[in-house]
């Protein structure tokens, strides 16, 4: 397959810490050989604005930071995060203006819904690929209008549903659904694009944080709905941890790529952290998820079991995805992504990787390749 282009697609990307190019430098050339990389932006780069956030504020990074994606080879990126209007206004139009500067294109984010839905496409090697990336996590208070900045969304349903047996107090059952209007109008906006590109990715902000082998009852039928209205693949991220993926009508669905370069010391708890919902968050993370991360690495307040992770690698045509799979990486000791392309190095990430297939019921087969990566096919 000589003759494809090549696409890696990253997780999450927070880049707030000193000597960016640090934590590309194992990954660089690898992502430089692609004709196409895509990465997530997570939270506001700007020096501007102030928090705007009622949820877990993010604080906003250094736009020089965005320095580091460019020897990469990013082209393409997504805003459409949960984080994204943290330092209100300022933060999103900056954002996509340091993006665009750099030359790449940007979608999920705008001055208007109209602008967030926007599709972000690059043309190389004769092939044209466009992005639409939505938001199914919230803050509503981010969400974009006709008049609003913000970002393009699904709007998630969450139904509580009281035990039926006598005891008050027992746990309710939880059912999450898109709401079907919203849906429908994601599903519009994938057919209307369809016919002005050879490959149209979807990227949905979704699912639960931090937690391994959970999918949650609305990720997979939104996630088939984006293929049946005409999306290629579907690009998952915000867990912060690797999910499975998922073979839908011959298409894959990375139901959460984890983290790439995720390096910050917002969620650690130090005594110069001077935000108390942050504060609050770091409290109850534990009780929640039941994890804690490695102190001896305070710029990355993750899940240790989060350095396991993933690139994307898509080969495309203009006649569509030819093959896909991934490239298992490993988050080191610096919080630097590093790309694993002998079978040895990677076979702990592999079989990692194949719990979760397991314990999320995604069947699918699993080739290395001598190139080193791991193409995934249907059982």
């Amino acid at each position: 397959m000589d003759d494809c282009a090549v696409l890696y697609a990253t997780g999450d990307i927070i880049i707030d810490e000193p000597d960016p190019h640090s934590f590309f430098a194992p990954s660089r050339s690898l992502l430089a050989g692609g004709d196409f990389v895509l990465g997530q932006i997570e939270v506001p780069h700007t020096d501007r604005g102030e928090a705007n956030s009622t949820d877990i504020p993010a604080p906003p990074a250094d736009p020089a930071n965005l320095d580091a994606l460019v020897p990469c080879g990013f082209n393409l990126c997504t805003t459409a995060g949960n984080h994204a209007h943290d330092n209100g206004v300022p933060g999103i139009v900056d954002t996509i203006a340091h993006l665009k500067e750099r030359g790449i294109a940007v979608t999920g984010s705008g001055r208007t819904l109209p602008e967030a839905k926007a599709p972000a496409v690059v043309t190389r090697k004769g092939v044209t690929v466009a992005v639409l990336a939505y938001n199914a996590v919230g803050p509503r208070e981010g969400w974009a209008t006709s008049k609003k900045a913000g970002v393009s969304y699904v709007n998630i349903l969450t139904h509580h549903e009281p035990s039926p047996r006598a005891t008050p107090g027992l746990p309710a059952t939880i059912y999450t659904f898109p709401e079907p209007e919203s849906l429908k109008q994601m599903q519009s906006d994938i057919a209307a694009l369809r016919p002005h590109c050879d490959i149209l990715l979807v990227a949905l902000h979704k699912g639960m944080v931090h937690l391994d082998s959970v999918i949650q009852m609305y990720e997979i039928p939104l996630s088939h709905a984006a293929i049946d209205a005409g999306a290629d693949a579907v690009i998952g991220h915000h867990a912060h941890i690797l999910r499975g993926i998922e073979v839908y009508r011959g298409r894959p669905i990375y139901h959460n790529l984890g983290n790439f370069v995720c390096v910050t010391h917002a969620l650690t708890p130090t005594a110069d952290n001077d935000s108390p919902e942050r504060l609050a968050w770091i409290a109850s993370r534990k009780k929640l998820f039941g994890f804690e991360p490695d102190m001896t690495m305070p710029y990355y307040p993750f899940n240790p079991d989060s350095r396991n992770t993933m690139l994307a690698k898509l080969l495309l045509t203009k006649e569509g995805i030819q093959a896909f799979g991934y490239v298992p990486c490993y988050i080191d000791h610096t919080g630097a992504p590093v790309p694993l392309t002998t079978y040895e190095a990677a076979r702990p990430v592999i079989a990692y990787l194949q719990r979760l297939q397991q314990e999320e019921g995604l069947p699918c087969r699993m080739d290395w390749q001598e190139e080193g990566w791991v193409r995934v096919t249907q059982p």
